[in-house]
């Protein structure tokens, strides 16, 4: 068959972006727990700020090519046809139902670590350390910590369904 766009290294149907989307996802989940672990058992504030910074940035950089990949240069649904869980019609089959369940979480994910970004720089001192914020962050941080997760896992499961399964 004859894709739009550059092939993935992975052997499915994915494009180069989505390979590399997929196989980063294990690497910002290690990145992220080696995080929260530096900051919840060695109290390494600054640290933890910087990987999580630097992951956001990250991923927004990444989130803004991969987009750019799916919608204009390999578009997904071409390179998703010959699943057997393809349907044209929305919401019908497995593709397009595990894309909804990803999406909820992607889009979700993406606005809660905006949030708690967003909320460490304005709430935490230079350098950072605990205040009486440091209760709420991590509540948040958490909701953040398991959507992403959540984001990640049903992502595989889509990518499983729209370029693996045949």
């Amino acid at each position: 068959m004859d894709y739009s766009g550059v092939n993935g290294f992975l052997g499915t149907r994915a494009s180069v972006m989505v390979d590399v989307v997929v196989v980063a996802m294990i690497g910002v989940l290690v990145v992220m727990a080696w995080s929260i672990f530096q900051v919840k058992y060695r109290r390494r504030f600054l640290l933890h700020k910087r990987l999580q910074l630097t992951l956001g940035v990250t991923l927004a950089c990444v989130l803004l090519f991969f987009e750019v990949d799916l919608r204009l240069m390999s578009p997904w649904r071409e390179r998703a046809l010959a699943s057997p869980h393809y349907h044209e019609a929305w919401f019908v089959g497995a593709v397009s139902w595990s894309l909804a369940i990803h999406l909820v979480f992607a889009v979700s994910t993406a606005l809660l670590w905006a949030f708690v970004i967003f909320m460490a720089l304005r709430r935490f001192p230079v350098p950072p350390e605990p205040t009486d914020y440091s209760q709420q962050h991590i509540f948040w941080a958490r909701l953040a910590a398991i959507d992403m997760v959540l984001t990640t896992l049903s992502g595989w499961i889509f990518y499983w369904f729209a370029f693996v399964a045949s």
